[in-house]
This record gives C-alpha cells, sequence and structure tokens, in this order.
C-alpha cells in the first residue's frame, strides 16, 4: 500500500495495490493522464459535504463508484453517479473511516490507516493554514475549537486536500498542531492581515 499524493489541482489520490482512490477531487486538464500513469482509478471518495463538485462526473468517466461516509445524509441525491456509503472502511483498502466534524455547518471524515491520515479540509500546510512556526495547521475557521476526534492519532504520514503532505515526524506535527491552534491563533490571524495589505 502506499500513501498517495496530490492530485494536480485539489484533494488526494491514494494508491491502494495497483488501484487508485480519487479523494475530495476537482477535474482539471491533463489529470487522466496523471492518473493513468499511476494506475487504475477503482473509485471516487467524498470525504467533505462541500466538496461533491466534480466527483460524479469523474466517477462516471472511469466507470466507478462515489464512495460517501454513510453518516453524511442527502450528499447522495446530489450526485449523478453510482453511490457506495462508507461505513467503517473504504472497501478492502484498509483505510478506515474517522469522523471529524458532524455539525449542521460542516460534514467532514477522514481515512486511517495504520501508518496514514488524510484529512482533507481542517488540516493542511498551505500557507493560509499555518504560522510561520508551524509545520501543518489548523483550518482558520476551527482554530479555536480543533477537531477533538483527531487527537491520540499517530500517523507516519498525513496527507492533506490542503498543501503537501507531512512525511516526517507527522504524528509530532499532528499533536502539535491540535494543541497550540488556539494559542497560535492570533499569529495566524495578523499573518493573513498582513498578507492581504501587502497585495
Amino acid at each position: 500500500m502506499s500513501a498517495g499524493s496530490p492530485t494536480p489541482t485539489s484533494g488526494c489520490t491514494l494508491a491502494v495495490d495497483g488501484d487508485l482512490w480519487l479523494v475530495d477531487p476537482v477535474d482539471a486538464e491533463g489529470l487522466d493522464d496523471s492518473l493513468a500513469e499511476e494506475g487504475e482509478v477503482r473509485g471516487v471518495v467524498v470525504l467533505l459535504d462541500r466538496h461533491e463538485r466534480d466527483a460524479a462526473r469523474l466517477a462516471r468517466r472511469h466507470d466507478v463508484s462515489v464512495h460517501l461516509p454513510v453518516w453524511m445524509t442527502g450528499l447522495a441525491s446530489d450526485l449523478d453517479a453510482p453511490v457506495e456509503p462508507i461505513r467503517t472502511e473504504l472497501a478492502d483498502t484498509g483505510y478506515r473511516l474517522q469522523r471529524v466534524l458532524d455539525t449542521p455547518f460542516w460534514k467532514e471524515a477522514a481515512l486511517v490507516s495504520d501508518e496514514t491520515l488524510l484529512v482533507p479540509e481542517a488540516l493542511g500546510t498551505a500557507a493560509y493554514y499555518r504560522t510561520e512556526t508551524e509545520r501543518l495547521g489548523v483550518h482558520p475557521m476551527l482554530r479555536a475549537f480543533p477537531p477533538r476526534r483527531l487527537r491520540g492519532l499517530a500517523p507516519d504520514r498525513v496527507l492533506l486536500g490542503h498543501g503537501k503532505g507531512i512525511a516526517t515526524d507527522a504524528s509530532d506535527a499532528l499533536a502539535e498542531a491540535l494543541r497550540r491552534s488556539r494559542r497560535r491563533a492570533p499569529q495566524l490571524y495578523a499573518r493573513t492581515v498582513r498578507s492581504l495589505l501587502s497585495w
């Protein structure tokens, strides 16, 4: 099982025993050519309730199903493609479903294996997620109340929908991001304001 890689735009591609799983993908020119070099698409996965965007189109194009957490009710009816619910594990991949947030405004799940954590939105390494001293940051809107359900996980790798994944000391980066999220929020917001003013 290989950990995965970012797709050419957004989202992540999981490679599991030669099969590819497109997680919260965005369709883009050249995407299919890039995927063909890696393997065969086995399925499309939506882990954030507002990331259904191109899922159905890619699923139809690759003749596969869209896989959704079973508790994300209402999302399946918006998709013009076959849908399969994820209850505890994504098919036979070894990736378990982990609920991250389940509110009326934000429903997000993660995928967890023995070595890897994949988080589509709540965590990121993109500049707008991190202070200057952080390797991994909590989403700006979640800084005050970082997702508790990710605490205690100790992955070797963290894959992300926003930014490059972390392959070294990932469990330490995750623990620190969650532990210091609230305290470092003012630094992140100040950095964001400075960045906007410098445009």
